[in-house]
């Protein structure tokens, strides 16, 4: 096998092959998988990937690495999918946001008030119902993505540069990035807001020039990036709790051998876990940085007018999938 032929085998641009020379030390070639994330290092998600590869180097001599791409450096969510898809990089963490509408089943995952807490969300993705998602994600015929693990993102709470957020009243003439999904838009809309669908990538410059006035997200997400610059109230209304996903590029999977995607997939089920732990310590650091920055923080005391709310889009999108729905509020 020559040095293009080893290339093509390993994906091209989604996992650069170094050959040390030929005869013996050719099998020794390495083996640098590509991964990326929109947060920066030292953030829960991109640590555990960043110590998952140390593992991955560890257990196979420095034969396979995992080279992470933090900071959006290569693009927003819908460009690491994309060039995931195509086996320009092998490895991305995503929300589950933008698979909703890829993977019908996993919207079910993005409507508003699924998951009753951190310890109910916990159950279901370590659960039968998780691996079934994984699976589904895998095995859908154009996803073109291998769903290794999944990832804690917490709960997704509103913010804004206006007024704090106590009741569905507030969010009257508000305009909120959303991720883009439509559940998430008509979500948005429902609760008395305006949603408006964007990129990760392009709100600070969104919030910047007055074209949104605030977005919606976890602790972390909001204090790594420095969002109470430009919206300083934070309100706790709980609203969202996705959980997210590790995916491999299905072409870039293809030319691995069955032992060395079997190590990845382990490597990436303790990540999981890691990951969880750095979750929670990232999430009272964040709280702590957000009030020495003066951040204006509430709770919403009755969560049911916005339970109530979003109603229609349970009906609308939540349709379809009752079974699914009925089990995931059954797990206690």
């Amino acid at each position: 096998m020559n040095r293009r032929d080893l290339l093509v085998r390993c994906g091209m641009g989604a996992a650069a092959a170094v050959v040390g020379g030929a005869g013996p030390a050719f099998a020794q070639q390495k083996l640098v998988l590509k991964a990326t994330d929109v947060h920066p290092l030292g953030y829960p998600t991109v640590e555990a990937v960043v110590r998952m590869g140390k593992k991955l180097d560890a257990a196979t001599g420095g034969r396979i690495t995992i080279q992470m791409y933090p900071s959006m450096q290569l693009g927003g969510e819908k460009e690491m999918i994309e060039q995931a898809q195509v086996g320009a990089l092998a490895i991305a963490r995503i929300s589950v946001g933008p698979m909703g509408p890829i993977v019908p089943e996993l919207n079910v995952f993005n409507l508003p008030f699924m998951f009753r807490d951190n310890a109910h969300m916990e159950k279901v993705i370590d659960g039968p119902i998780g691996d079934e998602m994984l699976k589904k994600l895998s095995d859908h015929p154009t996803a073109n993505l291998i769903g290794l693990c999944w990832m804690n993102a917490g709960a997704r709470n509103v913010y804004n540069s206006k007024r704090p957020i106590r009741t569905p009243d507030d969010l009257k003439g508000l305009k909120i990035r959303m991720m883009g999904n439509p559940v998430f838009v008509d979500s948005m809309n429902a609760l008395g807001g305006n949603g408006v669908a964007m990129g990760f990538d392009q709100l600070i410059n969104a919030m910047q020039t007055g074209v949104v006035d605030g977005a919606e997200n976890n602790e972390p997400s909001y204090e790594s990036g420095q969002h109470y610059r430009y919206a300083k109230y934070y309100s706790n209304t709980g609203h969202l709790m996705i959980p997210e996903i590790l995916v491999f590029s299905k072409r870039t999977w293809g030319s691995l051998s069955k032992d060395d995607q079997a190590l990845i997939q382990k490597l990436a089920r303790e990540a999981q876990l890691e990951e969880r732990g750095l979750w929670y310590e990232k999430e009272k650091a964040s709280l702590e940085a957000m009030k020495k920055a003066g951040v204006e923080i509430n709770d919403v005391a009755d969560k049911k007018l916005f339970q109530t709310a979003v109603k229609p889009v349970w009906d609308k999108y939540g349709a379809a999938h009752q079974a699914l729905i009925q089990r995931i509020q059954d797990v206690k």
